[in-house]
């Protein structure tokens, strides 16, 4: 396929690629108070940006082509004839960066795909959507059409693992079945990812960063035996200093960190916030960490085949929800929009990293506290491709991606809204571990770590709130920004804000929780030609498939996955 491999256009490309505009003031006035709406809907109407160009062919049969945001430039919704499902496609353009996709008018209309000013074009409805309902029946997440320049989207059971089948199956068909699993959570699996380290004698002189990446945490900088999954470039293997980050082999722009969050200097434990003490367990178990300079990398996100779903949590309560809806945007399904939980195949081969990305819908919600009061209960957002899929609620901690490739995260507010146009990527989990210092430096704690149910952090039946957490942060260091990743093989929310602050995190927000597999993280490293995954935790092998071979195959990348996710892409030249 003869496509650019670009990830992120960036503003100056994506003005001299747009194909499709903004709508008209009067069309988009009117989109968006269908967006505003409370009333049921479909996903498209949910898309206040979208921009149509329709043409008919000589049997007077309409073509449809929507772009559901100029903006970004990447998923199309193609309709031939009538609205009908079976005649209605997703398309997407696997280089928003490289090309343009538009619809030809006259007696012949066409899909035109616009690569460096040089156009080539196709007719997949051509005899009776010939080409279309061939990529359809080949039942592949991404099946190419139009010479391979495009890909149509299909529908595809995602993969789950036997602990999540079980799990929902207790859910759905045993009364008490949420009960029953939280309870099985609280007795088998409370602290069972637990990593205690083992202490190795002496106290290093030389935790330093600088140049090897970001400066180390405020911490009691020991040496511990690692039982961290990545390759590191250090002086002892197998031993790492707490605190001190160090480069990932073959991955420039990648570096890892242990912590105890009883190492974090006491300054930070007794600063400024509420946080609850650290308990003699979490004190003393082990914390990893991974860092990826962003001069270096670009971000995306997307959707599993089935979480997080469109529908109602029950967890708000009765007064928040209304009945007449599907969901609390008015949308209970994603149709015609096709959620595969794969990353795009142009992308696969230069895949540096992945990650579980947060709750699935059913508890990302609030049951109690201010937020279960308002906004329906406040359900968490997602953003896939500049696709608003679940509207971004105020007051919740975001991770989003702007159409120029900057990344950012902190809490949205309704004035955040006017971003939405440029958005290509977001994902809501709760509220703020810490929230941005005014004075600047590292954050401070947010107002609800220490609030069970105001915060919706899940944990124990007895509320203690300790168990496996997975959650990031944004680091400032010496003219240099890193997105972090942590994984806390046992905290509360009072450790991780604490463990995050000590590193100088400006804002640090949950992802997922009580599982391997829903606090998965991989690398990928290339270096002698083939790809090998590294695991930030070992035991979160289990959770890859093998092929008939038996071979690895790598979450999210080799095949579809029923839970969204974050992946990392390196920046062209980087």
């Amino acid at each position: 396929m003869a496509l650019a491999l670009g990830l992120i256009s960036t503003g100056a490309m994506a003005a001299q690629l747009q194909a499709f505009q903004m709508p008209a003031a009067p069309v988009l006035t009117r989109q968006m108070a269908a967006y505003d709406a409370v009333r049921p809907k479909n996903i498209v109407e949910l898309q206040p940006f979208r921009s149509t160009e329709t043409a008919r062919l000589s049997d007077g049969q309409e073509i449809k082509l929507i772009s559901l945001n100029p903006n970004v430039n990447s998923w199309f919704i193609l309709q031939v004839g009538k609205w009908n499902w079976n005649r209605v496609y997703h398309i997407q353009n696997p280089s928003p960066g490289g090309q343009t996709v538009s619809l030809s008018k006259g007696p012949d209309p066409r899909l035109v795909v616009t690569i460096g000013g040089k156009e080539t074009s196709c007719a997949p409805w051509a005899n009776g959507d010939k080409s279309l309902s061939g990529a359809r029946a080949t039942h592949d997440p991404y099946a190419p059409i139009c010479q391979g320049h495009l890909f149509l989207r299909n529908p595809v059971p995602g993969h789950s693992t036997e602990l999540e089948w079980t799990a929902n199956f207790i859910r759905q068909n045993i009364l008490g079945g949420e009960m029953i699993v939280g309870l099985v959570k609280d007795v088998f699996y409370k602290d069972a990812f637990r990593i205690v380290p083992q202490d190795v004698k002496g106290r290093s002189a030389g935790a330093t960063g600088g140049a090897n990446g970001p400066d180390p945490a405020q911490s009691r900088h020991f040496r511990v035996r690692s039982r961290i999954g990545l390759k590191l470039v250090s002086s002892t293997p197998g031993v790492m200093v707490l605190g001190r980050w160090y480069p990932v082999a073959d991955i420039p722009g990648v570096f890892a960190s242990a912590m105890q969050p009883a190492a974090i200097d006491q300054s930070i434990l007794n600063g400024p916030g509420k946080t609850d003490p650290l308990d003699r367990i979490e004190a003393r178990s082990m914390d990893y960490f991974v860092a990826f300079d962003l001069s270096r990398f670009d971000m995306g996100y997307a959707l599993g085949t089935a979480h997080p779903s469109l529908g109602w949590s029950p967890r708000p309560p009765a007064a928040s929800q209304d009945p007449a809806l599907p969901g609390p945007d008015g949308v209970g399904n994603p149709a015609p929009v096709v959620p595969n939980g794969m990353l795009n195949p142009v992308l696969a081969p230069r895949v540096t990293a992945t990650f579980a990305a947060g709750f699935k819908r059913r508890h990302g919600a609030f049951m109690a506290g201010p937020f279960s009061k308002i906004n329906h209960g406040s359900h968490y957002g997602f953003i896939q491709q500049g696709v608003i899929m679940s509207k971004l609620n105020p007051g919740l901690s975001t991770i989003y991606v702007m159409d120029d490739g900057s990344i950012h995260m902190g809490t949205w507010t309704k004035a955040d809204n006017a971003l939405l146009p440029k958005i290509r990527f977001a994902r809501q989990n709760g509220v703020p571990l810490l929230r941005r210092n005014p004075a600047g430096g590292a954050g401070i704690p947010g107002a609800l770590v220490t609030s069970a149910d105001g915060g919706n952090w899940s944990g124990s039946a007895d509320n203690r709130l300790r168990t496996l957490r997975a959650g990031a942060c944004m680091l400032d260091r010496n003219g240099s920004r890193y997105f972090v990743y942590a994984f806390f093989s046992t905290a509360t929310p009072s450790a991780m804000a604490r463990t995050f602050e000590g590193y100088g995190c400006s804002y640090a927000m949950l992802l997922d929780m009580n599982a391997l597999e829903h606090t998965y993280f991989a690398l990928y490293d290339r270096a002698t030609g083939k790809r090998r995954i590294e695991h930030l935790i070992p035991g979160m092998a289990v959770v890859d498939m093998k092929n008939s071979q038996g071979q690895r195959m790598a979450r999210f990348v080799d095949y579809p996955d029923n839970r969204d996710f974050f992946y990392m892409i390196p920046r062209h030249g980087g």
